[in-house]
């Protein structure tokens, strides 16, 4: 049979168990100015045509916007955030499709003007 416990004294229990272990990590997410920053050069190469999708997601250790060309193919490009990283190499990272990085830094800013290079301009056709 189960036993029926208190929410209050479940919450309780978890947060002990949690505290003890010291291996519960905090979950890496882009804050709403990194998003905004991210969002702000997606919109851009979506008004070119460039791009027509994203996702957004998270590993234990990094967390990941997708862009994609079309839904169902691979993501073109890959921006990942990874703070355990951010003494070493940068916490800010672009990745290729094939998994080649193009740009790694402190900042996101930094690494976004990757996509600011004349390779991702679009030819108007006459």
């Amino acid at each position: 049979m189960s036993e029926v416990v208190s929410f209050d004294d479940h919450y309780l229990v978890r947060s002990s168990k949690n505290a003890r272990s010291g291996t519960q990590q905090p979950n890496v997410f882009f804050n709403r100015n990194e998003l905004g920053q991210i969002l702000q050069v997606y919109g851009r190469m979506v008004a070119k045509a460039e791009w027509r999708d994203y996702a957004i997601g998270e590993t234990k250790n990094a967390c990941i916007f997708a862009i994609f060309h079309r839904t169902a193919d691979r993501p073109l490009f890959r921006i990942y955030k990874e703070p355990r990283l951010a003494a070493k190499q940068g916490a800010y990272s672009v990745l290729s499709q094939s998994g080649r990085v193009l740009k790694r830094g402190k900042t996101l800013a930094q690494v976004l003007r990757v996509f600011d290079r004349k390779r991702f301009q679009t030819i108007e056709a006459d």
